[in-house]
C-alpha cells in the first residue's frame, strides 16, 4: 500500500511541476520570459496542456475541456469569440495516442502581451502621424490548442470568429509568429483567410496558434466636432447662395457684353452650386420637421434634387474641363454648331436621367448617419433612405467613382497642363525682358502671385476642391478642411466672376497686356 502511496504522490507532484495550476501559467510564463527563459508563448503552450483546472474556480475567458477526437467541436470563450474544429483537425492533433478524448484549450489574452519584433517597431515610425494604425481588434487575441501535436495544413481549416459591434474597416485574420531572434514577433496572414459579413470577422486557418484581427479604426466624428462641422457647413452655404446670386448677375452682365461660350459654361456652373448649396439647406432643416420614423414624400423628393444638384454640379465641372481641353489643345477659336445646346444635354440631361432611375427605385428618403457609439445621431438629413438595402452601392458609384474618373481625374490633368503652358509663356517673354536671375524684381514676383491666383482659381471652378475627400479618412483636421473649402465654393466661384470682370474692363481700357496673364484668362472668354 505505502508503494502504491509513493507512486500515486510521484505522479501528482510530476503533474504539478510539468504544469501546476491553469490560472498560474500566464503569470508564470511572463515571469519566466522576463528572467531570459524564452518567449512566454512558447512557454504557454507547452504547459497549458498539462496544467490541472480546479473544478470549485473557474477561470473567466478560459476553455480546458477534453473532447472526443471524431466528432467536431466548437467552443466559445466570451460571447465575441467562438471557434470551431472540425473532426480531421483534431485527429491529426491526437498523434499516436489511442485514447478517446483529447485536450482543448481556448482562451482570451490581452494584445499588450504580444511584442513587435524591434525591426518591425521601427518599421511603424514611418507611418504618416495622421493615419490610423492598424491595432487588434477589441485588444484581445485568440489562443486555440487542441490535442498532443502542434498541426498546420489542415485540409479542413478551423474557423474563428470575432463579433464586433463598432465601426472598423479593413479587417484582416492574423496568427502571431515568433521571432527566430526570440526578441518578439509579429503577425501573419499565411495560412488564413478573412470573411467580413459586417457584424463579425470569420477567420478560415489551417492551423492551430495565437489569432486575432487587425483593422483600421474608421475615423468617427464626436458630437461636439459634428455640430462645429454642422455649424460651418450651414454658414458656408448660406454666404455661397449669396456669392452665387451676385455671380449669376456678374455673368448675365458680362453676356451681354460680351457673348461668349466660356461664360456660359461659368454661368450654368455657378446656377448647379446654386441649386446644390440651396437644396442642401432645405434638406437639412426640412428633416427637423419629421418624426424618427417618418420620411414624408416632401423628403424624398429634396432628396431626388439634392442628388440631381450634386450630380449637375459635377457635370458641369467636368464640362469646365472639357472646354479648357478645346480651348489649349485642339483649337484656340474653335467653332461647333450648338455648343452651348450640346453641352447643356449634358450637363443637365445625365443628372437628370441618373436622378430619375434612383427615384424610380426608391433609393430617396431620410439619412440617418451614425456616430462612433454606432448610435443614430442627430445630423439628419433628406438624402438617399438609410432603410434602402444598396444605398451604399448607389452613392458609391454616382457620387464617388464617376465624379472621380470624369471630373476629378480628368480635371487634374487639365489643371496641370494650364501650369505647363503658365510657364512656358513665363520661361519665353523672361528672356526677353532679362538676361538672367539678377533681374527678378518686384513685377516678377507680382507677376508669380497673379499667376498662383489664376491657378488656384481654376482649380476651383475645375471642382478640383471635391478631391479632398479622401483626406477626410486620414484625419479629423481633413474633415474640417474639406467641409470649409466645399460649403464656401459659392464664394471662390464670386471671385473667379470679379477677376473675369475685372479683366474685361482692362482689356478694354488697356492697350499693354501681360502675355501670359492674357492667354490663359482668354481661356475664360475666348469661344
Amino acid at each position: 500500500m505505502w508503494i502504491t502511496f509513493s507512486l500515486v504522490t510521484l505522479a501528482w507532484f510530476s503533474t504539478a511541476q510539468a504544469g501546476g495550476n491553469c490560472e498560474h501559467v500566464f503569470d508564470e510564463c511572463l515571469k519566466q520570459q522576463q528572467q531570459g527563459g524564452g518567449p512566454w508563448t512558447r512557454c504557454y503552450e507547452d504547459r497549458i496542456g498539462s496544467c490541472r483546472q480546479s473544478r470549485s474556480q473557474q477561470i473567466p475567458n478560459f476553455i480546458h475541456r477534453r473532447v472526443s477526437w471524431s466528432d467536431k467541436v466548437e467552443a466559445s470563450p466570451t460571447p465575441e469569440h467562438s471557434v470551431y474544429i472540425p473532426a480531421s483537425a483534431l485527429q491529426r492533433s491526437r498523434g499516436s495516442v489511442s485514447d478517446e478524448e483529447i485536450l482543448l484549450v481556448a482562451s482570451v489574452i490581452n494584445s499588450t502581451h504580444f511584442q513587435l519584433a524591434p525591426t518591425r517597431s521601427k518599421a511603424r515610425l514611418f507611418t504618416p502621424p495622421d493615419r490610423p494604425v492598424r491595432s487588434v481588434l477589441g485588444g484581445l487575441v485568440l489562443a486555440v490548442r487542441a490535442g498532443n501535436l502542434p498541426v498546420k495544413n489542415l485540409s479542413q481549416p478551423i474557423k474563428l470568429t470575432f463579433k464586433h459591434n463598432k465601426q472598423v474597416g479593413n479587417g484582416e485574420c492574423v496568427f502571431w509568429q515568433e521571432s527566430t531572434l526570440n526578441d518578439g514577433g509579429s503577425w501573419s496572414t499565411e495560412g488564413c483567410d478573412t470573411d467580413d459579413t459586417g457584424a463579425e470577422f470569420i477567420c478560415s486557418c489551417n492551423h492551430m496558434s495565437f489569432f486575432a484581427v487587425l483593422v483600421n479604426p474608421v475615423l468617427s466624428v464626436g458630437e461636439s466636432d459634428a455640430v462645429n462641422l454642422s455649424y460651418i457647413t450651414y454658414i458656408g452655404s448660406a454666404l455661397s447662395i449669396f456669392f452665387t446670386v451676385i455671380s449669376l448677375i456678374l455673368y448675365i452682365c458680362l453676356q451681354r457684353r460680351r457673348p461668349e461660350k466660356a461664360i456660359g459654361v461659368h454661368l450654368q456652373l455657378t446656377g448647379a452650386l446654386l441649386c446644390l448649396h440651396l437644396t442642401f439647406l432645405l434638406c437639412s432643416f426640412w428633416v427637423w420637421h419629421l418624426n424618427e420614423n417618418e420620411e414624408g414624400w416632401v423628403c424624398r423628393g429634396l432628396g431626388l434634387f439634392l442628388h440631381w444638384s450634386l450630380l449637375a454640379t459635377f457635370s458641369w465641372a467636368a464640362l469646365e474641363g472639357f472646354h479648357l481641353y478645346l480651348l489649349l489643345v485642339r483649337v484656340f477659336n474653335i467653332y461647333v454648331r450648338r455648343y452651348l445646346l450640346k453641352l447643356s444635354v449634358v450637363g443637365w440631361g445625365v443628372p437628370t436621367l441618373v436622378a430619375v432611375v434612383c427615384g424610380i427605385s426608391g433609393v430617396y428618403g431620410k439619412y440617418s448617419p451614425r456616430n462612433a457609439d454606432n448610435q443614430t445621431s442627430s445630423a439628419q438629413i433628406c438624402w438617399m433612405s438609410s432603410q434602402f438595402p444598396q444605398r451604399l452601392l448607389v452613392s458609391f458609384i454616382t457620387t464617388v467613382a464617376v465624379p472621380c474618373v470624369l471630373m476629378i481625374l480628368c480635371n487634374s490633368c487639365m489643371l496641370g497642363l494650364v501650369v505647363f503652358k503658365l510657364w512656358g509663356l513665363r520661361a519665353g517673354s523672361g528672356g526677353a525682358e532679362s538676361s538672367g536671375w539678377k533681374k527678378i524684381n518686384r513685377e516678377k514676383g507680382m507677376k508669380l502671385l497673379k499667376d498662383c491666383a489664376k491657378v488656384l482659381g481654376l482649380s476651383c471652378v475645375l471642382g478640383l476642391p471635391w478631391g479632398l475627400a479622401s483626406i477626410t479618412y486620414i484625419s479629423l483636421p481633413g474633415i474640417y478642411i474639406f467641409t470649409i473649402l466645399n460649403s464656401l465654393q459659392g464664394v471662390f466661384m464670386f471671385l473667379w466672376s470679379v477677376a473675369l470682370t475685372c479683366k474685361s474692363r482692362s482689356d478694354n481700357n488697356s492697350s499693354t497686356r501681360d502675355p501670359s496673364s492674357q492667354k490663359i484668362m482668354t481661356t475664360s472668354f475666348n469661344n
